[in-house]
């Protein structure tokens, strides 16, 4: 391309740099005059609100909010039990736990996700069939309960641990496995076992969508800093966050006390808590 010469210079003008924003929540990176970010939904003309003890609030996705991921769109639609419909390209796909499913094109075909490890995913009380839509078409997937969704874009190389029963859908790009976490007993995850879901990217950026009870928050923990969390709130974790049990012995000097247990997590990474917890007998 043959540039315009400065008369007194003779050398092409310097280009104008193209001015983008960050987002605060996802950091993915958005036209200048974009309103919400095309990563997660967030909106990006309100600063996070942050509470003096380092949590911020989940983004509080507009309705009609339309996310981009591979070829294929995400539309955030309501507020009280919010729904995401999900516009899929030509080679798209998303998995998900099959109550989730709201409605879907007649046309969008359907497979089961092989998952290693059935029988002890049964015995877990986690669901050992996880349902596959296929593009191109639209299906939707909502949770039966209040709360909020949580829109996680994975980058390159990222691990995230999940609570059981908490994933609303992601995309085929994300590896899907399922950890144990040593040491924990049984009343972590409501009662529900000792696993949680692992994402997991490789080369590629992926879509992960959460449902959580309630409100959700989040904090950054740094290298080897702590939180105690009460197991029930427990939503995500970045896997760089270490989990153990504390127990702690509360005594009433009466009838001798009673035994808390809480979920200790170490830093560095993110940690994820929701304000109501709701207790899955059976799936």
């Amino acid at each position: 391309m043959a540039y315009p010469q400065s008369p007194s210079t003779g050398t092409p003008p310097a280009q104008a740099p193209i001015e983008r924003i960050q987002c605060q929540w996802c950091q993915g990176i958005n036209e200048k005059t974009a309103l919400t970010c095309q990563f997660c939904g967030a909106t990006l003309d309100i600063r996070d609100l942050v509470s003096e003890s380092g949590w911020r609030e989940a983004p509080r996705i507009r309705d009609m909010t339309e996310i981009h991921f591979s070829r294929s769109t995400c539309q955030v639609e309501g507020e009280i039990v919010p729904v995401a419909e999900i516009n899929l390209a030509q080679g798209d796909a998303v998995y998900f736990e099959h109550h989730v499913l709201l409605w879907k094109d007649a046309s969008v075909p359907m497979s089961v996700l092989q998952l290693p490890g059935g029988m002890k995913r049964m015995l877990a009380g986690m669901p050992f069939i996880i349902s596959v839509a296929g593009g191109p078409g639209r299906v939707a997937f909502s949770r039966d309960a209040t709360g909020e969704i949580v829109v996680l874009p994975l980058h390159p190389g990222m691990e995230l641990d999940v609570r059981e029963h908490a994933f609303l859908l992601a995309s085929n790009n994300i590896g899907y496995s399922f950890v144990r976490i040593k040491g924990l007993r049984n009343i972590l995850f409501g009662g529900q076992g000792m696993f949680m879901d692992r994402f997991i990217t490789q080369n590629t950026a992926g879509l992960l969508v959460l449902h959580g009870y309630g409100n959700v928050f989040e904090r950054v923990l740094r290298p080897n800093e702590t939180i105690l969390i009460e197991p029930g709130a427990f939503l995500y974790k970045d896997s760089s966050v270490r989990m153990d049990v504390q127990a702690q012995q509360l005594t009433s000097g009466l009838f001798g006390g009673t035994a808390m247990s809480l979920a200790l997590m170490t830093g560095p990474g993110r940690v994820g808590i929701q304000s109501m917890y709701v207790h899955h007998v059976t799936e």
